[in-house]
């Protein structure tokens, strides 16, 4: 849960919530049922097992306290909830769970099931602010201002103007984020070390099977050494956190009182300072900096970790930890990116009077083209 000050104003994302220990459980569970299923419709354990196995695999038959002692004994995040699935599943089916499988086809894959859960609320939110966007787009679309170039008055555009630049920005990070999917949500179930070699003869179509059965891709080099898709993410996720930036940045300046062009909601009761009672402070858009400001941080964490090596290492775990992170606070920023153009406070006569500050020299480029029609345009 968010730490900042305006957290008590701002929705929950929703996406902490999915990173937590039992939905990542869960997720694993799924996987360690669509192994055992698709083995046994390979024959290459019984049937009854299978069944046995999948009617377990659900969190709230499982001891979690067993499974976390057994964490903290052992220091391995995956083995103690194997020994409570057999132990649940019993005699004679509890000796076929996890047959074949190393640790991380279970987790690697499974943390691919909750980044899809998550993909699925981040494209939501992208939607909301898209919407929003638009209303506000038409709202400000005659609504003429200073266009400003290197922070000097430049030419005269409209607000929606300004706008409709950032849906166009956000649309591409959508476009982005819907072009990973098939690199992204991908089944990593080759064995040990990419060989399929515990797998036995049909190894690809258990990797096939269970990926069928969990709507993913079989990755075609099941590599555990393999983290570019989760790198990639974070990138788009720096990338729309960027943005995220880059709006709240413009709103922020704005939002000056030498400018007074336009205000984020401030909602009545709030205090901008314990001695000067007339601030109105940019709390969300200051928030929505920092926010990107970390998230750009965990970029260069996530390519460290694609630098992975030999077969394996824990440059996996690294990268989803910093995916992790930064979905959390994409969520953070998002949430706030909609109340803030939802709920944005327009100032179409501050607009104008900053327009003419300059007297009308704003408007020389039109002035020196229609000149260059008689004069020519080096004369003009």
């Amino acid at each position: 849960m968010s730490k900042r000050f305006t957290a008590s104003r701002v929705p929950d994302s929703g996406i902490e919530v999915l990173f937590g220990t039992e939905e990542r459980w869960q997720a694993w569970l799924a996987v360690e049922s669509a192994l055992a299923l698709t083995q046994a419709d390979l024959k290459m354990i019984p049937r009854e097992a299978a069944d046995a196995i999948t009617a377990a695999c659900r969190i709230e038959r499982l001891d979690l306290g067993r499974i976390r002692e057994g964490i903290a004994r052992i220091s391995h995040p995956l083995m103690p909830l194997i020994l409570e699935l057999s132990r649940v599943v019993g005699e004679p089916h509890g000796g076929w769970v996890h047959w074949g499988a190393t640790t991380q086809n279970v987790t690697q894959t499974g943390d691919v099931l909750v980044l899809r859960n998550v993909h699925r609320v981040i494209l939501g939110l992208l939607g909301n602010i898209m919407s929003a966007l638009a209303d506000l787009a038409e709202r400000s679309a005659q609504m003429v201002m200073a266009g400003r170039t290197h922070g000097q008055h430049a030419v005269p555009i409209t607000f929606g103007l300004k706008v409709a630049s950032w849906i166009d920005e956000i649309g591409r990070h959508i476009t982005r984020m819907r072009e990973l999917e098939p690199r992204l949500f991908v089944a990593i179930v080759g064995g040990a070390a990419g060989t399929f070699a515990s797998l036995g003869d049909r190894a690809r179509e258990v990797q096939g099977g269970i990926a069928k059965r969990l709507g993913l891709t079989p990755m075609p080099v099941p590599s555990r050494s393999i983290v570019d898709h989760f790198a990639e993410l974070l990138c788009v996720l720096g990338l729309l956190g960027a943005t995220c930036g880059k709006i709240a940045r413009e709103i922020y300046i704005l939002m000056k009182t030498e400018y007074g062009e336009v205000e984020e909601p401030v909602p009545a009761g709030t205090v901008g300072s314990s001695t000067m009672p007339q601030k109105r402070n940019p709390q969300l858009c200051q928030d929505i900096l920092s926010i990107a400001a970390e998230i750009r941080a965990l970029v260069p964490l996530a390519l460290e970790a694609v630098q992975s090596e030999h077969e394996a290492d824990h440059c996996p775990g690294l990268a989803f930890e910093a995916v992790n992170r930064a979905s959390v606070l994409i969520g953070e920023a998002l949430e706030r990116i909609h109340l803030i153009v939802d709920g944005l406070r327009l100032n179409p006569q501050r607009m104008r009077s900053n327009l003419d500050l300059s007297g009308g020299m704003i408007s020389a480029e039109a002035i020196m083209l229609e000149l260059g029609k008689t004069i020519g345009r080096q004369h003009a």
